[in-house]
């Protein structure tokens, strides 16, 4: 799962509303709203902490002056060390976070269900928040099919294309 922060708001809200109208947590109406914040700060810390580690890889790379094609193998290994996950592990971790989040907060009331079933739950209400990133990079590859393979062109006309494909998608 990728991250984009603006949908951030939107997983909250829906994590903390569906989870209360199926009375696995509980949360008064007047506390839903900083419950749902709790959830932003989560997803937002994550953030941080997934730029920085773009940040280290970059400056590894620059370092040890890999190629770009090492970038992958750089940033698993980096990620490894320091137990941030990527990839796949995203909905997972971010689920963890949630329910540990739940047990210690000030605006949920009480926690009905096990946190087996409320992992379960969580992943399920993430699964439409996930973005099909291949099918994103098809359409920005489609709009610059013109331009030159292998140039830096290309890379430069692909990382716009990109851009705009998720501006239109509401991704950025």
């Amino acid at each position: 799962m990728k991250l984009y922060r603006a949908r951030i708001p939107q997983i909250a809200t829906a994590v903390i509303e569906r989870l209360s109208a199926d009375g696995d947590i509980e949360v008064e109406g007047s506390d839903r709203e900083e419950a749902a914040s709790d959830l932003v700060a989560i997803m937002e810390s994550y953030l941080r902490r997934d730029n920085d580690l773009r940040e280290a890889v970059r400056d590894e790379m620059d370092r040890k002056n890999l190629p770009y094609d090492q970038y992958g193998k750089v940033k698993g290994a980096i990620s490894e060390g320091w137990g941030h996950p990527t990839g796949d592990d995203v909905d997972r971790f971010l689920a963890r976070q949630f329910i540990e989040n739940f047990m210690i907060s000030n605006f949920i009331g009480e926690v009905y269900t096990d946190d087996r079933e409320l992992y379960k739950k969580i992943l399920d209400l993430l699964k439409p928040f996930d973005v099909d990133e291949r099918a994103l990079r098809a359409e920005a590859e489609e709009r610059i099919k013109n331009v030159k393979e292998g140039s830096v062109e290309r890379q430069d006309a692909l990382n716009r294309a990109l851009k705009e494909v998720r501006k239109r998608h509401g991704l950025n």
